[in-house]
């Protein structure tokens, strides 16, 4: 069952986050994900920055994106599933209420941003009906850069 979190769910959302992520944590530039706090969440939701849809299954939550409209486009991020539950369209689930919602705001975009060496996420995406509309290098503080790509999905308006 997918649902739009609360603030009360910031713990739920960062431990999903932990889980998916710590694959990323001996690489050259672990993912900032890994830097965040169940209060820079928690912050966040409570002040309208962002939003974000969990799905749970029996009671726990295995599955989460963070997400905030932008301009013209739903703009998502930290797209997050317990390694223990991929593999079950969790993702793709995950990325049709993001279509929902988009469209019931008359957004007419998706899009994200992720790491161009990840290469099975950008599969994803373009399984998904997104396709690669720009590149940037991000700096991070420690010096080192990191090559992105953004992943954008037009939806029918």
């Amino acid at each position: 069952m997918i649902l739009l979190a609360e603030v009360s769910h910031a713990e739920e959302i960062h431990g999903t986050m932990m889980a998916a992520f710590e694959e990323y944590r001996s690489s050259n530039t672990p993912s900032s994900a890994l830097e965040e706090t169940p209060n820079t969440i928690r912050t966040a939701l409570k002040n309208g920055e962002e939003k974000a849809f969990l799905f749970w299954k029996e009671k726990k939550v295995v599955g989460a994106v963070r997400f905030r409209e932008q301009e013209e486009l739903l703009y998502f991020f930290r797209l997050s599933v317990r390694p223990e539950e991929r593999g079950r369209g969790i993702a793709r689930q995950l990325l049709a209420a993001l279509e929902v919602y988009a469209a019931s705001r008359k957004l007419f975009k998706l899009q994200c941003q992720v790491r161009v060496s990840v290469t099975k996420n950008i599969a994803l995406y373009t399984q998904n009906g997104f396709c690669l509309t720009d590149r940037k290098t991000v700096s991070k503080l420690n010096g080192t850069r990191v090559e992105t790509a953004f992943m954008t999905k037009e939806l029918n308006g």
